[in-house]
């Protein structure tokens, strides 16, 4: 099965794309992570298209304190700018910011989680948190009706979490005030 972006050349440049707007050197595993933040790339186009781009010269791997690390080369970078035109604007932008994010998130030690439980009287209980280096620094719980918009509130909360955790504080701290004019 393909990866929804389509071929492996337009697997490679997003790679491309986001290690070179990124800018600084990563390994395999948080190059995977971040790649796999999106439903666009499968692991197996991304491995293999990992390895042409070592072969191509598109990549390489830097030694930082005995951890191989990768980068993307000038010519990688080349690819990535002239190229890019053939995937959706919007989809760059959307997995450069959630790459972003998993990467602030990590090097903060942010975990995310959500969970939907039955609760009596046909209802569902969402609770969503964010724990950071083991403490609990956001947690939210919402009884709704249906296990739809649950299912859905969970979505969103996952592809969005940044957005909901600025979004709380903003109204907490009454930030936001044109919501209620």
């Amino acid at each position: 099965m393909a990866s929804p972006i389509g071929s492996t050349r337009n697997v490679k440049i997003f790679v491309l794309y986001l290690l070179e707007n990124i800018n600084y050197p990563l390994d395999f595993i948080t190059i995977n992570d971040i790649v796999m933040q999106t439903d666009y790339v499968m692991y197996l186009d991304f491995a293999e298209g990992f390895g042409e781009m070592l072969d191509g010269g598109l990549i390489e791997s830097v030694d930082v304190d005995g951890e191989t690390l990768y980068v993307v080369t000038e010519k990688g970078k080349c690819v990535a700018r002239e190229l890019n035109g053939d995937i959706l604007s919007t989809i760059l932008d959307q997995s450069l910011a959630r790459a972003l994010r998993y990467l602030d998130f990590k090097k903060r030690g942010i975990t995310i989680k959500c969970d939907i439980n039955a609760v009596e009287g046909g209802k569902y209980e969402i609770s969503c948190s964010f724990t950071e280096n083991g403490k609990i620094i956001f947690f939210q719980s919402l009884t709704v009706d249906t296990l739809d918009r649950a299912q859905r509130m969970k979505n969103n909360f996952y592809e969005r979490p940044e957005a909901i955790y600025r979004g709380v504080l903003a109204l907490m701290a009454g930030n936001v005030n044109y919501l209620f004019d």
